[in-house]
């Protein structure tokens, strides 16, 4: 279903991704948010991109909005420096065991 989901198609890939990872931001689930920023990052999201995803999560939680907005920017930092997010395999794991 993942797949389907996330292909491209009348919407790029990359804006549904990058819709996931507003919504994760909005829920407060830290591994879904390092998971679809890695996704996204790979489907070659730009940073100005994910700020104004980021910028809809926020208005959409609020300030706490923020607090889970800049961890999901850390960690596209860290990607563009080559770093792996760690625990990216806890995102729905729930859901494949």
């Amino acid at each position: 279903m993942r797949e389907a989901a996330y292909r491209d198609g009348t919407v790029p890939a990359k804006y549904k991704v990058l819709a996931a990872l507003a919504i994760s931001v909005a829920i407060r689930c830290e591994p879904c948010i390092r998971a679809y920023v890695k996704v996204a990052y790979d489907k070659g999201i730009t940073q100005e991109e994910l700020i104004e995803f980021l910028e809809v999560a926020m208005t959409m939680q609020g300030c706490p909005g923020e607090e889970w907005a800049l961890k999901a920017y850390a960690v596209y930092k860290g990607c563009a420096c080559g770093e792996e997010p760690r625990d990216v395999a806890a995102c729905c794991a729930h859901r494949t065991e």
